[in-house]
């Protein structure tokens, strides 16, 4: 099903549904599973967002169970990206892009929260931190970095639940920071030359860069 990138913002980023969006991520979840994993979420928000993410084709249903003569769906994130297109991403606007930071941001502050709330907080042991880093990388080198990146997380990307494996959240942001590099001076023809008959690429440098 393709979607919009309007309609995947509408869908995708809110509160409650990337939380559901984050839970199935790379695993199967039963209606049961999904309880349990967002226990702060009341059940009938849960059950009608569940609903929401299915008729939008952000999540599908792989299997239906009798489970004490009730039916107990089993669900997974569907075969494309739950994520915004590159397509949509270069199309947002920049009014678009700010709806969907804050969004991005107020779920990182949510999640930061839940962990804070817990019985025993210990940054050490769980391997908890926020830094900000300034690089300076020309296009190549941050091509590369991006790719080497890619590399490191991708294989752990396939780890299931279990095996003493606890979710962790990983949230990153890329930008560059301060005011683009400068244009390249532009050489101005010598004084008249564009009023010379027949010297077209004077008339054109002239039409195409007025004066500053």
């Amino acid at each position: 099903m393709e979607i919009s990138g309007g309609r995947w913002a509408e869908l995708a980023l809110h509160p409650v549904r990337i939380r559901i969006l984050r839970a199935v991520a790379g695993a199967r979840r039963t209606t049961r599973e999904l309880v349990t994993l967002l226990p702060d979420v009341p059940q009938a928000t849960l059950y009608r967002q569940l609903t929401t993410l299915v008729e939008g084709g952000l999540l599908d249903v792989v299997e239906e169970r009798k489970v004490r003569g009730a039916v107990e769906r089993v669900y997974a994130l569907p075969a494309h990206s739950a994520t915004l297109d590159p397509e949509a991403t270069a199309s947002a606007t920049p009014e678009d892009h700010a709806r969907y930071f804050t969004a991005f941001m107020s779920g990182l502050l949510s999640e930061f929260s839940r962990y804070l709330a817990r019985e025993r907080v210990d940054f050490a042991a769980d391997g908890v931190g926020y830094h900000q880093l300034v690089l300076h990388l020309s296009d190549a080198e941050l091509a590369r970095f991006a790719s080497d990146l890619n590399a490191l997380i991708g294989p752990l990307l396939g780890n299931g639940p279990g095996d003493g494996r606890e979710a962790r959240l990983l949230a990153t942001v890329l930008l560059p920071i301060g005011q683009p590099p400068a244009p390249e001076p532009t050489r101005e023809p010598p004084p008249g030359s564009a009023d010379v008959p027949g010297t077209t690429e004077g008339k054109a440098h002239g039409i195409g860069n007025p004066d500053r």
